[in-house]
């Protein structure tokens, strides 16, 4: 089978949902390379330390742009839509952080109300330099830990803020969505109508503050159809883990949901005994936080590869 050329995806708009509904701005094959341009989540808004969010986002309605949707040639309703990152490149020498008003994991929010003010803005500004983030203030050079913030599929029905996770993916904030790992979405519409964006050049577990190393990339990935095959959640696999994540509020509720499904995983696909998987993911699993600040919050379970094998242990 011939190679084929790879697709660069540079879109003259951005979407601010998930939405079924809204035209497909590519159309690419399968196992074809393409490579996706993308914002950061602030639109490049917040370029330097006097860019106070209050003042470089006013008017702002919508924040975290999304590229798409790509419609990927063969996926139908009930398929998994399987996503390999194979690349993440910063498209600017630089990455921002900062402190938004009444938003973050350990201030008032509009949904966790308090009566305590608002922590005061503040902007931090990170230098790539030779794959390290570098801040002068701070005085710290942390390496280049890139991955996507944003990886969805259109959801049946509804078009969702691009703020949000779900089953569908979304904005879960979650680290392992990073280059060498793929990436399993259900799908629900023709063609799957796949977004991302908000990529990071790293962040810590749980995005605390609520914004990572925000920065402007491309991103390349491949895609495949697996057909005859059903999942309720994003599933990622690493060269030595399976993951699979849940999203929700309250915190044990994604962290159920998480679990639950990889059991379900190791079930259908390794033959193991539900109670068994129970047991093992009891003894040997995995679970952090992906982000604690989004409109739900995004937990990961994983589990070694190294535990599993086929039939009934």
């Amino acid at each position: 089978m011939a190679v084929k050329a790879p697709v660069e995806v540079i879109p003259e708009t951005y979407s601010y949902v998930f939405s079924p509904y809204r035209e497909p701005i590519a159309r690419v094959g399968q196992g074809q390379r393409v490579v996706i341009h993308c914002e950061d989540a602030f639109e490049s808004r917040i370029r330097s330390a006097d860019d106070l969010p209050s003042r470089a986002l006013a008017g702002a309605k919508f924040l975290n742009p999304q590229t798409g949707p790509i419609y990927v040639e063969g996926a139908e309703p009930g398929d998994v839509l399987a996503v390999r990152i194979e690349e993440i490149t910063p498209t600017r020498d630089f990455a921002v952080s900062c402190l938004i008003p009444f938003f973050g994991g350990l201030t008032s929010t509009s949904i966790t109300r308090t009566l305590q003010p608002s922590l005061p803005e503040k902007v931090w500004i990170w230098r790539l330099e030779q794959g390290n983030l570098v801040n002068d203030e701070l005085e710290l050079a942390l390496p280049w830990q890139p991955f996507m913030g944003t990886l969805a599929v259109a959801p049946d029905l509804e078009a969702i803020t691009a703020l949000s996770p779900g089953p569908f993916g979304g904005n879960m904030d979650v680290p392992d969505v990073s280059p060498g790992n793929t990436i399993y979405l259900p799908v629900w519409n023709e063609g799957a109508l796949f977004y991302t964006g908000d990529t990071h050049a790293r962040q810590g577990q749980g995005e605390l503050c609520g914004v990572a190393l925000e920065i402007t990339s491309k991103v390349t990935v491949v895609f495949t159809v697996i057909k005859g095959r059903s999942i309720s959640w994003p599933r990622i696999e690493s060269a030595d883990r399976l993951m699979t994540v849940g999203s929700a509020r309250p915190m044990e509720d994604a962290a159920r949901i998480a679990y639950a499904e990889l059991v379900g995983w190791l079930e259908t696909d390794f033959g193991w005994q539900r109670e068994n998987a129970y047991q093992l993911l009891t003894q040997a699993g995995g679970l952090y936080v992906g982000n604690m600040v989004d409109t739900t919050y995004s937990l990961v379970a994983s589990v070694e590869k190294r535990y599993l094998r086929p039939g009934e242990p």
